[in-house]
């Protein structure tokens, strides 16, 4: 086998390259490995900052709470609005018009409503990676790759806002 046809086995695809930064956004760092921008899971997966374990330990009285006009439930909600999006736009074509502004509302949940917007966050993410996957074999175009970068972008950036919130909560996510 010459270097090259083994460079090409191993060659990670387009996709493949941007979900894995997705996937670490989300689900967090593989335990006991590095990660490119997320404080690294411990072997034992403490230390999970993904936005998926920074939910979970949440209650929905304190994913509700009010912090200078913003709640995590809110940014949870808006997130899991936007990776729906991204697949109706990218598989679908679907140009909107979207809500925007009305996707963080409810900002204020109970229990049942909180267990089922973590379940829909993590849904629309594997909705994504699974669309994302049927775009693989396809050339990278400036929409796909837009998309998806744009999903990592945006899922990076609530989750950031998420864990302030959490700070500002004194709880530990």
């Amino acid at each position: 086998m010459s270097d090259e046809t083994a460079q090409n086995e191993t060659a990670q695809n387009w996709v493949e390259g941007i979900l894995d930064i997705l996937k670490e956004a989300v689900e967090g760092g593989t335990p006991g490995q590095g990660t490119a921008f997320l404080d690294g899971t411990q072997a034992d997966g403490s230390g999970n900052h993904g936005l998926l374990a920074t939910l979970e330990r949440l209650s929905a009285a304190q994913a509700s709470r009010d912090v200078h006009g913003s709640t995590v439930a809110g940014h949870a909600r808006h997130t899991a609005f936007h990776l729906e999006v991204i697949v109706r736009w990218e598989r679908d074509g679907d140009r909107g018009p979207f809500d925007w502004k009305g996707s963080f509302q409810p900002a204020q949940i109970g229990e049942e409503d909180w267990a089922a917007l973590r379940a829909r966050v993590r849904q629309t993410y594997e909705e994504l990676v699974k669309f994302a996957r049927t775009q693989a074999v396809a050339p990278a175009t400036g929409d796909a790759t837009g998309g998806l970068a744009g999903a990592v972008a945006h899922v990076a950036y609530h989750l950031g806002s998420i864990r302030q919130l959490v700070k500002a909560l004194g709880a530990q996510a």
